[in-house]
Formats: C-alpha cells, structure tokens, sequence
C-alpha cells in the first residue's frame, strides 16, 4: 500500500483509447494512493477531514469512482469522504480472469481501502452493483459499517427487466438490436457501440446529453475484453446466497431507486429495502442514475441519512425581523458584478432598512470589498468557476457552451453551498444575476424554493456556432428545450425575470428546430430594464479634468487595453504587446496601458518599454471613459461601458464563445459601436494599423438609456 498527499488533481486518460483529459474538478482529494491485493493495485482519493467516514464504493467496472463527483463535494463538507476505482477501470489494475472480479473481490478491495486510510468504522453508500459488494462487507465486518446507502441497487432479489432476461451474453445471436447488444459478442465487435447503447438506458430521462457523454467517456477507459471479465466474475458462485447475506446485516440502511430505472426494476430495490429492513425512498420518474441525473435531491436524502444536514434558521416572527436579501453574482467578469452593486444601491434606496448579503467569489468578491459590501462568510466554499473557465481556454478560444456543460459539478457543488446557506438564515428575497446553479436547480427541485426569486440575464439563449456542425446543434437546442420546459412548468420559481436591456438587444433567432423565437419568448416571460452600466458615462466637455486627474496628458493618445476579469485573455494582451513597436511607428504620442485584470499575474507578461501594466483597477471604468482608443474582448460589460461614453474600440471576442460572437455582437451592431477583429488572422503589424486607424476617431453610437439600475431594483422591490 502507497499514500501521498494529492498536491496535484490526478488524470483520467484514454485507457482504452476513446477517453477525453479529465474537467477541472469542484474538489481535489486531500490525499490518494493505492492498495496492492494479489498483484491488482486499486487507486483511492480521500477528501475532506472530518471525524466521520463515508465510502462512496465503485459499481460495475464499465464506469470508475469520477461517477460520483457531483456528491464529493458537499458531503466532504461534512464528513471525510473516501472514494476508490473498482478494479477494471480508472486508475485501478485491470486484472484477467472472471476471478478477479468475484463480488468477494470489490468487498475486500474495500476494506483493505479502509485499512489503508485508518478507518476504523464508516458509513457506506453503493450504486447498483456496489450494493453487491457493500452487503457482504456489512454482513462480514459489522464492526466497521455504520450504515448503508444504496442507490438503484442491483441485487438478485427480484426478476430483472424481461428484454435483459431475454438476451443471453454467452451466446452468438443473430440481432443487435436493443438489449441484444449486452452480449460478449457483440462487445468484441463493436464496443463503443454498446457503450453508447447502454449509457443510454443508464441516464434514460429528458435532457440527459451530459449524462450519457460522461458516461460514454469513463467506459472507454476500460476493454470490452475487461469488461466481459467482469461480467462473469458477478456469477462467480459464493457458498451463501444473497438473501442470506442480507439476513446478517445489521446496520441501518437506505434504499433509493427510480421507478423508471432501466437497468434494475425497482422491485429489486424494494426487496433490499425489505431483506435489510431498511427504508425505502421512490424516485419518481427517475432512471438508474440518480445521483447524476438529480443530484441535489440524492445529496438532501444522503444528507439526511447520514445525519449531516447543515443548521436550520431559528424561527423569527416575520413581523419582527429585518428584511434581507440575498444576492448571487456571477463570477465570469467582473461587469456583473459593478451592475449588481448598481441595482443593489438602487434597491436599498427604494426599500429603506434593507440588509444584503452577497454570495459570490473572486473576482467579483474584490468588487464588493472594495464598495463595503457584505460578502457571507459562506463564500469561501463556493468552487471556483473562473478557474475552470481559464481551464477550459486555449489561446483566444473558449469554447463556451461546452465549457459550461463541463462545469456541471461545480455547478451542483454551489448550489449545495447556497442550500445550506438560505435553510440557515432567513432571506425574504434571492436574486440571481446569471446564477445557473441557482435558476437550474431550483426548478429541479422547485419544493427547495423558500423565499422571493429574482433572475436576471443579458442574453437568452444557447446558440450553435456554425464549425459545431449537427452536434453543436442537437445540444444547444436540447438545453434550451430543457429550460423552456422548466419554467413553463415551473412558472412561480422564477418570481421575476428580468432583462439587462431592452427588447431589440434580444437576438432574432431560434431557441433550435422546432422551438419558439428567442425574441419573442422573451418578450413573454422577462421584464426590461434596459442596460445597467453601474455608473454614470462621463459627458465629453468633462473628459479633459478626468484624464488629468488619471494622469494622462493632453499631447498624448491613451490605449486601454483589457481582457476582463477571466483570465482568459492573455492571448491577446501578448498580442498587443507584440504590435506596440510598429503602433507607435503610426502613432508617435502612443501611450499604451494593459489592465491585465485579477486573474492574470502582470509578471508573467513581456516587458515592453514605455508600456504600463497594471493588474486589478477597481476604476478601470474611469480609464476607458478617459482613453482615445481601447483594445477588447468581446464581453458585453466592458463594450457597452464604451459604447456609453462614446470610445472607439477594437474587440477581439473570444473563438468559439457563442454569447461574444452572438448575442453582444448583435446588441453592439444595435448601438453602430465597435470594430470587430479575428485574433487567429490579425498579425501585429495589421493590429497596429487598426490601432491608427480608430485612435481618437469621432465616433457616434445609439444612446444607451440612462436609469437601468433603477428600474431594474424598481422590479425587484415589488417583491419585498
């Protein structure tokens, strides 16, 4: 047996040659290592260090113990969580021989895991066929299982589904279709095409895309001829039977099963909950995997079984205490979060004596600070989305739909942390400006809902880029068909919607084939508040005492450049750097300054003589009120903080983020404000010419409507 301490987050690769690199994590294990049974090494993770144990066991070997990311998090919250591969996939040893694989094997596996991490009693919880290998070790050593969890349990207590008994493994058959490709056969012949058949039935429910592609990736890690192993090691004979070894348990246990499961019949759940006198929860409507399918609600029931649901606010008579609010900003840069202290500013105008949290996380956090805002100490657990988003950037790409779908455990993650939060304290309001976790959970699970719910957006709409091809297409339609659903379903989560913007600056477009227009459903279900720039556009006759104040002469031409809080935008600072020489050829009184924002370590720039870089401005929006020229990404807030004081500007937007090359670049074609530029064709010396080309060029843009903020907290005090 090995430990070490896992300074660095380990790699699921390609085992099998079909996988993808591993997405950033909401959590990275404490410590890993492996045991050695036998000659079969098995990796195990350990998060978290409370004085409680739970083991989250592998399942069939066609998926390793990533499976159960979106509980990690919040249970390590709690409780020391322990996580291992089953042997046959992941970091585990792929042994041969249908021996290797007994359920006897996975129950020893166990405990020489819990050996290895010094634990000496801890609370189980089994998926499926881990509910195999979870009884016997509770049956064998009572002394070190508190309790068991089972989730879709595949046990031999009950019939299985008739269309799986129908379809022999051993035998050759002459059909493929259907449950005829669970056979060894078949495997040999076309792996990936079972893989993708039976992911299917795993995550059988609407809008299950993410689901089944993780689900595809981690059983490529594994060979149809492990897998075939594996399959027969479940038939290796013990000498009692299940019933039997159920008989010995005596912990208390939980069964969780959908009555819509595919794989295993609820009947099989419902008899282990009866064999272990155990309780039995129905998922109604829901397939085999519920813990990734409905996340929240596994955590709430293991939550609950395991005895670890966070503090519940103490009872206040209504009447009696203040009126709060809280507010969750999103951190994908930095102009959210100037608009949300606007329209906060703006609300506690309107509703005297209003008190407001914020749950956010940096960079939006350095924000807040800086205005003296109250940031809830419960921030500091939130996982960070702009680390995954500079994760997922390559150069000046991001691909931003994926990105997001990709973001799905950090997702549930946060909103865990926001439950705990709003069941802790008492809020009269929640407003969420662009808080997917938020706005997509709470119509999940629309019983959580326990106060006044705001959302606000400046765009609508998942759109495909046109080199996404029929795929990009497919999904992005699917997630907008999930939503449009959710809340024609769900109309009273959502108390008030409303739109950064006025109508026109919705796209003309559809939400995909077959589903309404974006312009139009929106119209229907958002209320408009025009744009919220978070401060007031500085008239021209001014501009002369600002630059003086910042300290930018009058003889010379300012260029601001800035990326945004991100961090994604290093590509093009070093661009720019790379075009200041030749610029300055054109532009003699050239003076260049490079905000490289919260996220990007100025030092790790080049140093270009006569070039200012600075990091964080808090006043970057004085800067750019103030400049001749400003060089962009393609972000809405930045480019309509220009767009309102009447900048020229260059805007390089990011490669593949549809809402850049879309939705903003759609509202701005409104306003007549920008040049666009492609990063991947603009060399320096083309990119200098633009810079002399637009330096201090007159330039008149659609008016942006002032009082935003206003109307925005005008709409939301209706509720308090």
């Amino acid at each position: 047996m090995t430990t070490a301490p896992a300074a660095a987050p380990p790699t699921y690769g390609a085992v099998a040659g079909g996988g993808r690199p591993e997405q950033t994590r909401a959590l990275y294990p404490h410590t890993a290592g492996e045991i050695e049974r036998d000659g079969v090494r098995v990796h195990y993770e350990v998060y978290g260090e409370g004085e409680r144990t739970v083991l989250l066991l592998p399942t069939w070997s066609f998926v390793h113990s990533r499976f159960w990311k979106l509980q990690i998090p919040y249970l390590a919250h709690h409780l020391r969580v322990v996580t291992f591969d089953g042997r046959g996939n992941g970091r585990s040893d792929r042994p041969v021989g249908a021996e290797a694989y007994a359920t006897t094997q996975f129950a020893a596996d166990a405990l020489a895991v819990l050996d290895a991490t010094d634990t000496q009693t801890a609370a189980l919880v089994a998926m499926s066929c881990g509910a195999l290998w979870g009884t016997i070790l509770a049956a064998e050593h009572p002394e070190r299982v508190e309790r068991i969890a089972y989730l879709g349990p595949a046990v031999p207590l009950a019939p299985d589904h008739l269309e799986r008994m129908d379809a022999p493994f051993e035998e050759a058959l002459d059909t493929d279709r259907g449950w005829a490709k669970y056979n060894r056969h078949y495997w040999l012949r076309d792996y990936r095409g079972f893989v993708e058949f039976f992911a299917e039935q795993l995550c059988s429910e609407p809008h299950c895309t993410k689901e089944v592609e993780d689900c595809i990736a981690w059983a490529l890690e594994t060979t149809p001829e492990t897998l075939i192993d594996t399959v027969r090691g479940l038939r290796v004979p013990r000498e009692e039977s299940f019933e039997e070894t159920c008989a010995r348990v005596r912990c208390p246990t939980l069964v969780i099963h959908g009555d819509a499961d595919r794989i295993r019949p609820h009947a099989q759940g419902a008899a282990l909950a009866e064999a272990t006198g155990g309780q039995l929860v129905t998922m109604r409507g829901c397939g085999h995997m519920s813990q990734a399918r409905d996340p929240v609600k596994v955590n709430l029931l293991l939550g609950e079984f395991l005895g670890v649901c966070g503090p519940r606010s103490p009872w206040t008579r209504a009447a009696a205490r203040p009126r709060r609010a809280l507010f969750v900003s999103s951190p994908i840069g930095l102009g959210h979060a100037r608009r949300d202290v606007a329209i906060a500013d703006a609300l506690r105008a309107q509703v005297p004596g209003l008190e407001i949290d914020w749950l956010a996380q940096d960079p939006v956090t350095r924000v807040l600070e800086a205005r003296g805002e109250r940031v809830h100490p419960a921030s500091t657990r939130l996982a960070s989305e702009s680390a995954h988003i500079e994760s997922e950037a390559a150069g000046h790409d991001l691909h931003v739909f994926e990105t997001l779908r990709r973001m799905d455990e950090i997702l549930v993650a946060n909103f865990m942390v926001f439950h705990e939060l709003a069941a802790a304290e008492q809020y009269d309001l929640w407003i969420g400006d662009e808080a997917w976790e938020i706005d997509m959970f709470l119509h999940d699970n629309p019983e959580l809902k326990s106060a006044g719910y705001v959302w606000l957006s400046d765009f609508v709409g998942w759109l495909p880029l046109a080199d996404g091809g029929e795929r990009e297409v497919t999904l992005t339609a699917d997630c907008n068909a999930d939503m449009i659903e959710q809340i024609e379903r769900f109309p009273r989560v959502r108390d008030r919607s409303i739109f950064i913007g006025e109508p026109g600056d919705v796209v003309d477009e559809t939400f995909g084939p077959g589903l309404p227009s974006i312009r139009e459903w929106t119209e229907a279900h958002f209320s408009f508040a025009g744009y919220v720039n978070g401060f007031d556009p500085i008239p021209p006759g001014e501009r002369p005492a600002l630059r003086a104040q910042l300290g930018y002469h009058p003889d010379e031409r300012v260029c601001v450049v800035t990326v945004g809080g991100s961090g994604v935008g290093e590509a093009l600072l070093r661009k720019v750097l790379e075009s200041v020489a030749r610029a300055r050829e054109l532009v003699p009184d050239l003076r260049v300054v490079v905000v490289a924002g919260p996220r990007i370590d100025p030092a790790t720039l080049p140093a270009v003589d006569g070039v200012e870089v600075h990091a964080f401005r808090d006043d970057l929006y004085r800067h750019l009120a103030a400049c001749d020229l400003a060089i962009v990404q393609g972000g809405l807030s930045t480019t309509m903080e220009l767009t309102a004081n009447e900048r020229p500007f260059l805007v390089f937007p990011l490669g593949h983020h549809f809402e850049q090359n879309i939705h903003v670049r759609h509202r701005l074609g409104r306003h007549g404000a920008g040049r666009y530029m492609d990063f991947a064709r603009t060399t320096p010396e083309q990119l200098a010419q633009a810079v002399a080309e637009e330096i201090g060029r007159q330039v008149s843009y659609r008016p942006i409507a002032p009082g935003g903020a206003e109307r925005a907290a005008a709409m939301i005090a209706e509720l308090l």
